[in-house]
């Protein structure tokens, strides 16, 4: 079965596949470009959690630290960031323009 057989109706229904994707582990490929590219590929919630409680832990430290004049800076953890800004991306395809493309012959 390929994209075409799918697009004209001979393959798994919609809802069955929304239900697949939902199914998805939040660390996996398919999540992390959904939410915003690869550099999100492995960041679960567990992970975001672990960065929020290691940047809180360090602002605690600074805050209740007895430092000379001035507390040290620390630097945040490291958190995936796009890397392309969104008006620089190309305009998605519409699906009548990825059909017309699968029909193309070449």
């Amino acid at each position: 079965m390929n994209l075409v057989d799918v697009i004209e109706g001979r393959g798994p229904s919609p809802a069955q596949v929304n239900v697949l994707a939902r199914g998805l582990p939040d660390t996996s490929l398919t999540v992390a470009l959904a939410s915003g590219g690869r550099e999100h590929y492995g960041w679960g919630g567990d992970r975001h959690l672990a960065a929020d409680i290691f940047d809180a832990l360090n602002q605690n430290t600074r805050a209740t630290g007895n430092w000379g004049k001035k507390p040290p800076k620390i630097p945040a953890y490291p958190r995936p960031t796009r890397k392309t800004k969104p008006e620089n991306r190309p305009k998605p395809k519409s699906v009548a323009e990825l059909y017309a493309g699968f029909q193309a012959k070449g």
